[in-house]
């Protein structure tokens, strides 16, 4: 079920236009999912499935650590605690997300951009708008980062000088490194991906988790 085309020519983190080309094929997806056994999509997805009413029912699941609820069938999904609806690039995220992964496990180990299918096409642009913005932002300071990965619920990881783990989704791993710059080398940042992560996203969606993961960095002191 893993779509094979080549990703969207990644766009600035700044520009709707992104999320516009992932949402052209979310109606289409959910159209799918609605012929799909509900109990044995949340296996494959890592969630669960609470049935309301005939017919109907909540599949339930983690996004950046936090309960979020999809109603079943028509696979909208809403905040867990606020009800509200979630945001259309969140909306894109959860979707592809249901329907792309084959319940692969997470490999805990990591690897960059480029070695995603594709991907060397636009590591370059990819490095961009995440690694290289959040050397602009945090710079040397490494307990800043420290303190910024921290708040929205990173785990530290042995690699670099710093380096955190984030739970995007049940199968889905994104890593932050650091490594501290030096007399001949300024301090840089990279943002990586469990090697089980073609899985369970498409490339140009992988894109929009780092994008989004980036902001958060940067946003969350």
């Amino acid at each position: 079920m893993r779509e094979s085309r080549k990703p969207n020519r990644p766009l600035s983190p700044q520009s709707n236009d992104r999320t516009m080309l992932l949402m052209a094929r979310v109606d289409e997806m959910r159209v799918e999912l609605r012929a799909q056994d509900p109990f044995k999509l949340m296996q494959r997805v890592s969630g669960r499935f609470v049935q309301t009413q005939s017919g109907k029912g909540e599949l339930r699941l983690a996004l950046w650590g936090r309960e979020i609820f999809v109603t079943f069938p028509d696979f909208i999904a809403f905040e867990g605690s606020s009800q509200q609806k979630l945001h259309a690039g969140l909306q894109a995220l959860v979707i592809y997300y249901l329907y792309t992964t084959d319940g692969a496990p997470i490999a805990d180990r990591f690897i960059s951009f480029s070695e995603l299918p594709d991907g060397k096409f636009y590591a370059q642009a990819f490095q961009g708008y995440t690694g290289q913005e959040l050397q602009h932002h945090f710079g040397d300071d490494r307990q800043r980062f420290e303190r910024a990965a921290q708040n929205i619920g990173g785990r530290h990881y042995p690699l670099g000088d710093a380096s955190f783990t984030f739970q995007l989704l049940p199968r889905v791993v994104l890593l932050v490194v650091f490594w501290c710059g030096d007399e001949d080398f300024p301090s840089s940042y990279q943002v990586l991906f469990d090697a089980s992560i073609s899985h369970h996203l498409p490339t140009d969606v992988c894109a929009v988790a780092g994008s989004m993961l980036t902001r958060q960095l940067i946003e969350s002191e």
